[in-house]
């Protein structure tokens, strides 16, 4: 197999997106650190927030969330010592662990939300502009519709 190497501009869109991922990712950690929450811990909260009656079964979340079950179980430890999150079984199937968001988790949620949605906006929408947002929506959703595609044909 021949590699098909980078043209100058690929490289430098290649570059100006790996430089720019990591600089954003700490850009909307920072910001959410006002509430003592990590990216991952927002994450956790939404997906919660957004499943029917608060929970999900925790095999769910992990995939959601891309992590591995003992992943999920760290990540987890201490927004339930936090009173964010419960664990709970499954009352039909003692095999299957719930992650439920509780109200004072909720209450977190919300609460860091604005902060949040302020972020994204600040740090990504606003400079690009309307005409912009809607180019990244296309790029990666195009990227997206791609790497399904891969996961399709590895099953």
């Amino acid at each position: 197999m021949t590699t098909k190497w980078l043209s100058q501009a690929e490289q430098a869109s290649w570059r100006n997106y790996i430089l720019t991922a990591h600089d954003l990712a700490a850009a909307l950690e920072a910001d959410l650190a006002v509430h003592d929450l990590t990216m991952g811990d927002y994450e956790v909260l939404v997906w919660l927030s957004e499943a029917e009656d608060n929970r999900m079964r925790m095999c769910d979340l992990a995939q959601s969330l891309q992590l591995s079950p003992s992943g999920l179980t760290r990540r987890l430890d201490g927004m339930v010592k936090a009173g964010w999150v419960e664990r709970a079984s499954c009352a039909q199937d003692r095999r299957v662990m719930y992650a439920h968001l509780t109200t004072t988790g909720r209450a977190k949620m919300e609460a860091a939300a604005p902060t949040h949605v302020d972020s994204v906006r600040r740090h990504v929408l606003d400079p690009l502009g309307a005409e912009g947002v809607a180019q990244l929506g296309e790029i990666f959703g195009r990227i997206r519709e791609h790497l399904l595609e891969l996961e399709l044909t590895r099953v």
